[in-house]
């Protein structure tokens, strides 16, 4: 276990030719009605491909009935959308690098929970999203070619999934976030107090809109440490938690606290804290870079033929 860790990633030689080292993939940008949310949403999917290096090593008959790729489902945080990654960082680089397929949803300002009164954003993400990835796509059910992670409010579903989940997901990675401690839950109540906004002030989802009375928030639906205790009393699967965010980011105390409480129950955990990064985009793509290149995810690094 390495809390503080050395993101500087030395550059592997390689011995393919540089005209081979672009890489080619697929990008699939889907819309579909979905049952838990109520309406029309949208996803964005990286499929590995044939690529040059196949075809400079002769590979024949790349597409095969039956084939499938380890996924990583990867949430964005508040404010964001199903192309923030794409759009903001290397993840196609990396998931075509290494022979991976990528999910990544649509979640809103939702924090990826289920509202008492509106869309089911965690039975969208935990249930509905995986049965229709794999029923369209090449896509390994098993449990050790699935994996979670998300930035921000991303970290919080991705953390909740290996909670709730834990039969489903082998790692889980939470970058600059975390969920909540139940404890502190009021704490993060946002005052409704509109005339002190002003009208073009940009709206923020109220906790209690989402989680409903934070009286009844400890050892609810909503409740990620709940659940990764519970999992723990019933002998169930454990997840390994990988957590990491920058000594300036205003997540820090979350972060800190999730990784201690996960680290006591018992679950295999991994923590980078990195001077000099805080909130952005920068540190993201190189958390996603270093858990590809450290093998924070067990890849396979190739197509599972059944």
């Amino acid at each position: 276990m390495q809390k503080y860790g050395n993101c500087d990633l030395e550059h592997q030689k390689r011995t393919v030719p540089i005209f081979f080292k672009e890489e080619l993939m697929a990008v699939i940008k889907m819309n579909f009605l979905s049952k838990a949310l109520g309406f029309q949403t949208n996803i964005s999917v990286i499929l590995p491909t044939l690529t040059m290096k196949d075809i400079s090593a002769g590979v024949k008959n790349y597409y095969q009935s039956g084939m499938k790729y380890q996924v990583l489902y990867l949430l964005h945080g508040g404010s964001g959308d199903y192309e923030d990654y794409i759009k903001f960082s290397n993840i196609v680089r990396y998931a075509e690098e290494h022979r991976l397929c990528v999910v990544m949803p649509c979640g809103c300002n939702s924090r990826y929970t289920d509202a008492g009164f509106g869309p089911r954003y965690f039975q969208y993400i935990s249930e509905e999203l995986p049965a229709v990835c794999r029923s369209m796509f090449p896509i390994s059910g098993a449990r050790e070619d699935t994996f979670a992670a998300g930035l921000s409010m991303g970290a919080q579903g991705a953390m909740k999934l290996g909670a709730m989940h834990p039969e489903k997901y082998h790692t889980i990675l939470c970058m600059s976030g975390a969920a909540f401690n139940p404890d502190k839950i009021k704490s993060i109540r946002r005052p409704i107090e509109a005339e002190k906004e002003g009208p073009d002030s940009m709206p923020v989802p109220d906790a209690e809109a989402l989680w409903g009375d934070l009286d009844k928030f400890k050892g609810s639906i909503h409740d990620a440490w709940h659940y990764a205790r519970v999992n723990i009393e019933r002998q169930g699967p454990k997840p390994n938690f990988y957590f990491a965010v920058g000594d300036l980011d205003i997540n820090k105390d979350v972060v800190d606290e999730a990784y201690e409480y996960i680290t006591q129950l018992g679950y295999s955990t991994h923590y980078e804290i990195v001077p000099g990064y805080g909130h952005e985009w920068d540190f993201w793509d190189l958390i996603l870079r270093k858990a590809f290149e450290e093998k924070w995810f067990p890849l396979k690094k190739e197509r599972i033929l059944q």
